[in-house]
């Protein structure tokens, strides 16, 4: 796989598919895309503040920052902060709410 491969990022309970390259993170890939109805919440963008914290479904996203702001059993529950997870596959996330 290389740094241009595209991916799927699919947000359940809505219609809402984009396009996820893996050298962008899933926050910018749904910023990029505008779509009105996403309501993926964001702040520091650098995996602390936990705002943007979603339930990942399904796929793979990877880090480039060692321990992003989420614990080890959050992790393992599938728990991801998009403002600093990059697709490595096709990525299925459910926000909160």
């Amino acid at each position: 796989m290389t740094d241009t491969a595209i991916f799927t990022l699919r947000i359940t309970g809505t219609d809402t598919i984009i396009s996820a390259s893996a050298n962008t993170t899933l926050l910018n890939a749904a910023e990029q895309a505008s779509v009105r109805d996403l309501k993926l919440e964001s702040s520091c963008r650098n995996g602390t503040c936990r705002t943007c914290m979603c339930l990942m479904l399904a796929g793979e996203v990877t880090y480039l920052i060692d321990w992003p702001g989420l614990s080890l059993d959050e992790k393992r529950e599938g728990w991801i902060l998009p403002c600093v997870a990059y697709p490595r596959t096709d990525v299925v996330l459910q926000l909160p709410g």
